[in-house]
């Protein structure tokens, strides 16, 4: 069984900043690449960052974060982040974290942004 459990969301203002994090636990041997996703309301899912298990940690950003947005991991804590910064009301979805274990995709919960004054 595999857990990922997500957390730092909330309310901030625009040109705020939050630090997701999320860690993965349980029956995770053979993690490789994790990524963040949001979702808005009446929207489908979209990719907002990937990186990889190497220890290159290749990165992939979203077009709508870049230069705002920095996905990162700890391997030695199954742990990715997604620092974001220069936050903006079009960021606001709920947010959820994904991992890749042996050809298999999991899902986090989901995390609420909202970015309103």
């Amino acid at each position: 069984q595999v857990q990922l459990v997500e957390s730092g969301g909330g309310l901030v203002q625009p040109g705020g900043s939050l630090r997701l994090s999320c860690a993965a636990s349980g029956t995770i041997f053979g993690l490789s690449a994790m990524g963040w996703y949001r979702q808005a309301l009446g929207k489908q899912r979209e990719l907002v960052a990937t990186i990889t298990s190497s220890s290159s940690s290749m990165t992939n950003y979203a077009d709508s974060v870049k230069d705002r947005f920095t996905i990162s991991r700890d391997n030695a804590k199954n742990t990715v982040y997604l620092q974001m910064d220069s936050l903006k009301p079009e960021d606001t979805a709920v947010y959820y974290c994904n991992a890749m274990i042996i050809g298999l995709v999991y899902w986090g919960q989901g995390t609420q942004v909202t970015v309103s004054a």
